[in-house]
Order: structure tokens, then sequence, then C-alpha cells
């Protein structure tokens, strides 16, 4: 039995995830036009099209878009509708033609208007909504013919005689519309005073911030009929949001050659520093708290691809992943202990004068917690290098989750088997000898390092138990797979005998209160999930496994998470094979409760995600991963959380998910999907496109995009 489901996790998928790798889909992707393009300073008050090329009124001059470059041309006086009636008691807004006439937007209302006849006011309504319109800012007329309008009350359209409206309730983000336009296939955009609005099949998009825009008071629009590139004049400047067609093949080419350029450091892999705020060409790459995870992330995802793909280049980066962070473990002053980060003795930052003695007690005046440790960035044995210590939970679980990818994914040959087996002992003996902790070279734990019973069962770590307990399990059940040898089963059994370590594990993460949930701990939570259920044999405990898995899951399934979401995904379709292969139908298993076993197995039979999710997520995900600061508090379409002790900027949209991912501040998929006030970084940082390439591989190799 044990052989056989191996043999599940192990195999992969190639014919099943071909075709959704490479199926096209539209790929948004914005240029930001300044003066540095050309364009005259100012508030740009019109765009139009000639010869299918924008024409910008800038402060009264006119320029062109021409050879990637903003022209002067001679000026252009405005259309002006010939035969507008006069309204006494209203201030026209705007004005398009319709129906042999004109429809009015006005300061009071909608009109409809034909030459030699009284202009009428239109009052529109729907099953829902019955309005009398108030500053009706933007009208057009869609390709399809009908007439969109956007004023106070939301927005709408009329399709022949029927009405369909819209309000924050059906997803329309803002109202305070300024302008519209029409573009190919029903497509419509509106500006407004804050961010521009796409609306396709009704489905509203908002684009906002300067991830979308230079600034967000939006002046006019023009589109381009052949190909949808939207062209949104703003007070400071031009966005150009054009629509790629591209496969998730192609996206991950992208990120990887991303990854490779601007994000590897001597093999590790972070973020990067823009000198100049939101310009990638002045990008130099940093160091992180959790090089080590973000290190082990990317060569799991590498490791994935191989495994799905066979493609070379995956197993050279998968490799070089592989010895970076087993380099992170040989550093150190004690066998088994992984430090954070590595960086020569002549990195350009003094490491160790800013986590200096005073410093750090400086630090515990706002974080008790902060661990006063000097020096925090040890010289290695060879006087070469810097390795920053005070390692935490996060690193453990980035690095047995590649592990145990890599060994089973990309190590063939007996060395590299070895090379493995030799790294994965030595960090779990290191956490064994000194009582399941992560000890410094100060003889003490580590601040986040301490998966001790004592440390548990503690007032100070109640809340760490259910997390910690399962990890310490995880990295048990990864030890003995990788290396075969059976006292990590002991040493495991001693922590559930005695411990109840995997009692524990059924509650494997904190839900409340606010204070004690932190994303990232998903990250931990669900990657050492996955090592401790494949690699885990015994039914019983798999069962109980199970119903921990569902629980992290139910408090995440509703951020569009990918990764998360590719995670549990696999983990439940696994579950449901061995169900279908009888694995717990040993009536002895708990006979205690006879009904236990067959209750979790009629209850979690299979998995409650959604294959569209993933293949949204990864889809939405933008191909520039700088960090913006994004405010979504002012929208319409979201549900504030009134929960007690909650933060006021967490909610949710009207559908009752996370609000999509290239509409918030987190690109990371290790952050709070339900934050609506969000920065990573404000244009500061570029972060690595492994945020992308981790749940892709991972989900086209476990076959859940076919699905």
């Amino acid at each position: 039995m044990k052989l056989f489901f191996h043999c599940i996790l192990l195999a992969p998928f190639y014919s099943l995830g071909q075709s959704a790798a490479d199926q096209k889909f539209v790929q948004e992707v914005v240029t930001i036009h300044s003066t540095k393009e050309g364009l005259p300073e100012g508030k740009i008050s019109r765009i139009t099209l000639k010869n299918n090329k924008p024409v910008a009124t800038v402060t009264g001059k006119t320029v062109q878009f021409h050879e990637g470059k903003w022209m002067s041309v001679p000026n252009e006086k405005p259309v002006a509708y010939a035969g507008l009636p006069v309204f006494s008691q209203t201030k026209i807004l705007t004005a398009v033609p319709y129906r042999d006439g004109y429809a009015i937007g006005c300061e009071e209302g909608l009109y409809f208007f034909k030459h030699g006849k009284k202009p009428e006011r239109i009052f529109p309504k729907d099953n829902q909504y019955s309005w009398v319109l108030r500053n009706v800012a933007a009208l057009v007329t869609d390709s399809k013919g009908r007439l969109w309008f956007g004023a106070d009350e939301g927005a709408g359209y009329l399709d022949g005689n029927k009405w369909k409206l819209f309000t924050g309730k059906e997803g329309l983000p803002y109202n305070q519309f300024t302008c519209a336009a029409a573009g190919p296939e029903g497509i419509v955009w509106f500006g407004t005073k804050k961010g521009a609005i796409e609306v396709d099949n009704d489905e509203f998009k908002y684009r906002f911030s300067r991830r979308w825009l230079p600034d967000d008071q939006v002046n006019t629009i023009a589109v381009q009929n052949d190909n949808g590139t939207a062209w949104i004049g703003t007070d400071k400047g031009v966005s150009q949001i054009a629509r790629v067609s591209l496969s998730l093949e192609e996206k991950a080419g992208l990120f990887t050659k991303q990854v490779e350029q601007r994000h590897n450091r001597m093999g590790f892999i972070a973020q990067s520093h823009l000198k100049e705020q939101f310009n990638v060409a002045t990008s130099e790459v940093a160091i992180s708290d959790n090089d080590g995870m973000y290190t082990a992330m990317y060569g799991a995802a590498q490791a994935f691809r191989y495994a799905a793909t066979g493609d070379p280049e995956a197993k050279v980066l998968a490799d070089r992943s592989f010895k970076s962070c087993k380099w992170l473990v040989d550093i150190s002053h004690e066998k088994g202990f992984p430090a954070r980060v590595i960086v020569p003795v002549d990195w350009p930052e003094p490491v160790n004068e800013i986590y200096s003695r005073e410093a750090n007690l400086r630090h515990q005046q706002s974080d008790p917690m902060w661990k006063d440790i000097y020096p925090r960035f040890p010289k290695s044995k060879d006087g070469k290098y810097y390795w920053k210590c005070d390692t935490s939970s996060d690193e453990l679980a980035g690095h047995f989750f590649f592990y145990g990818v890599y060994y089973d994914l990309v190590a063939k040959t007996e060395e590299e088997k070895q090379a493995v087996r030799d790294v994965v002992g030595d960090i779990t003996d290191h956490l064994v000898r000194h009582g399941y902790k992560l000890v410094d070279h100060d003889g003490k734990v580590t601040r986040w390092g301490d998966f001790s019973p004592e440390y548990i069962n503690s007032v100070y770590g109640y809340d760490q138990r259910g997390l910690n307990s399962m990890m310490m399990l995880s990295f048990l059940n990864v030890a003995r797979h990788v290396t075969g040898d059976k006292k990590y089963e002991q040493e495991a059994k001693i922590l559930r005998d005695k411990y109840r370590y995997h009692i524990n594990a059924m509650h494997p993460k904190e839900f409340f209160p606010p204070e004690n949930v932190v994303p990232w701990d998903n990250n931990l939570c669900l990657m050492s999930l996955y090592g401790l259920i494949n690699y885990e044999t015994d039914p019983s405990l798999l069962l109980m496994y199970r119903q921990g898995l569902e629980v992290a899951w139910q408090h995440i399934h509703k951020q569009k998470n990918a990764f998360w979401d590719a995670i549990y995904a696999s983990l439940a379709n696994r579950f449901t094979q061995q169900a279908d292969h009888k694995m717990f139908e040993n009536k002895g298993l708990f006979p205690e409760n006879r009904l236990y076993s067959s209750k979790v197995v009629s209850g979690h039979y299979k998995g409650n995600y959604r294959v569209d999710f993933i293949l949204e997520n990864l889809q939405k995900i933008p191909l520039d991963l700088i960090g913006y600061t994004m405010d979504n508090t002012h929208r319409l379409d979201v549900v504030f959380d009134t929960s007690p002790m909650q933060e006021k900027n967490i909610g949710w949209h009207v559908n009752g998910y996370a609000l999509p991912i290239d509409e918030r501040g987190h690109v990371r998929q290790d952050r709070d999907g339900f934050a609506l006030l969000a920065s990573e970084g404000d244009g500061h940082d570029e972060h690595e496109g492994t945020f992308f390439l981790l749940p892709y591989y991972m989900a086209y190799y476990h076959g859940l995009l076919s699905r």
C-alpha cells in the first residue's frame, strides 16, 4: 500500500496539463507615458484616435504618439455636436449620437433628443432599480449598439428597450464618473475621479493606483478597435493598457527570465530594490529575512516544472536552488542550523551595525520578544561571508517542503539523493538534539524556532500549538521519507503518544483573535501539510490530518490564492484516491468511535476547491510585480469585516471572495487577500516571479489545470 500511494504522488501529468498551459488568454499590460516619452507636462484633457494612433491634448498643446514618442502636431478643435438643445435648468455634461439623435447627460438627468422635438427625460428601470439620474457624466454606445451611462446612482445600459443597471451590489466599484469610451466586442471603459473601470460581459475590472495609472483622476479615454488597447488620460500623464494574447507557459517563461535577471543573488532568490521608484531598470539585488524560504519555493517551482515538462533548464535551476539552500545549512555555527541569509563580507549594507546591541534594545521597546543577539550576522569560518541567524519557522517550512519535492522529482543519481539525505538529516537532528528547537550561536532558541512540548503547552506558545505541532510532525515525516531512518518515526511517535502533537495538528492554523492571525502562516501551514500528508502511511493519522487540512482550508479558501489552492487540491485529490482504494475501510482504526472513519471519508471524500479560481489567479497575476500601494477602502463593491477586534481595512468583494489579485496591493502569494489597504514597498521593490511559477507548475504537475 505504501509503495502504491507513493507512486500516485509522483506520477506526472504531462498530457492533462498541456492544453491548459498553452491555451491563450488576455493579459493586460500597462505602459505609463510621461514627459520622458515627450508628453508635455500637465493635465491630459482629451485623447482621440487619428489613423488609429492616439492624439492627446495637454494644457492647450496637441501631441500624437508615433514610434514610441509623443510628437507635436497642429492643434485640433474638439468635435462639437451641432444642434443640441439649450437647457435652462441644468448643465450638459456629455452627449453621444443615439437613435437618429442624441443621448445627453446632464447634471439633472439623462435625456434623449431628436431634432425638431422636445428633449425627453429618461428614467432607467430594471427588475431591481428605478432611478432619477443625477450627474450623468459618462455616455457611450458600445460595439453592440447598447447605450451605456455612468451617474451618481450607478452605471447601466439600454439594450433595445431593456435596461440593465449596476450598483456596488452588482460589482460596480466606483461611481464618480468623468467619461466613457467603447472598445471591441462590447467592451466599455469608464473614467472616474478615482481610476478607470473596464466592463466586459457585465464584469467590472477596476484599474486604479500607480499599478495601472500615473494618476487616479481620469479625464479622457480612447480605445483602439483593432486590438482593444485603451489610452487613458489623467492629470499626470497617459496610461496605455494593452490586451496581449498570452499562454500560461509563455507567462512562466517571462517570469523565469525576470527571476534570473533581477532576483538571483549568488543563487538566492528574493525581492529586488528599485533605486528609482517604479523603474525596474534601476533594480539592485536585495536580501530578505526569508531568503531560504523564497529560494526553496523557487527551487520547488523548478522541480515541479522539471517533473511536468522534462525541461533540462528546470533541473539546472532546481539543482542550483538546492545547493544554495544546503549552503545556508552548511555555513552556520552548528551542524544542521540553517542561516536566514548569506552575504559577502563586502556587502554594502553595514549589517551588524544595523543590528547592534543598542539597536536590539531599542527594538525591544516596541517589540518585547525581539531577540537581543549579537552579532546577528556572524562571519563564516573562511572569513568570506556573513550569515544571518535567529532563523524562523518560515525558513524550516521552505527547506523541508523543497527537499521532499526535490528528492522525489529531481534528484536522480545516488550522489544527488545522498546530498538531500545529508542536509535533511542534519537539520532534523539539530532539532531533535535540542529538544525540538532551533538553537542559535548564543546557545538559546531562536525567536520563532521553538517546537518543543514545553513551549507548545505554555501560555506563551498556546497560539502556535496547532501550527508548530503539525510542522514538527511534518519535518519528521519528510526526514523519515528522505533518509529512510526509522528513528524519525520513533521521535514522531513520542510527540504523538506523550504530547498529543497529532491532536494539535487537527487545528493547524489560528483564526482568531486577529492579532494571532498572520497570512504568511498560511504558507507555513499548507507547505508543511504537503509533506505531512504525502509521506504519512498510517490510515488513522491520514484521516486526522485530512480534517486538519480542511480546517486550515476553510479559513482561506475564499482568497483565490493559486498556491494555497493547488496544495489543498493536490492533497484532497490524493485522499480521494486513497478512499477509492479502500485504504480506510479498516473497522479497527478507531475502536472507541467506529463511525469516525466513515464520517471523515464521506465528509471529505472530495476536495472543496474550484479549478477556475486557480486559473483566474494565475491569469490575473500582473506581469509587473512592482509593489504598489493600493487603497480599496472607498469601493462600493466591497463588504467590510465587522468582526470584533478586526482591523477596519479588511473586507472582500460582494461576491464573497477576495478582490482579484491585480486590483489589490499584494502580488505575493503569502499575504492577506482581504487586506483592502496594502503596500508592498510603495514602488521601491520588485517581487520575484516565484509567486506565479510555483502555483503554476505545481498545478500543472498535479493535473489541476485540465479538470
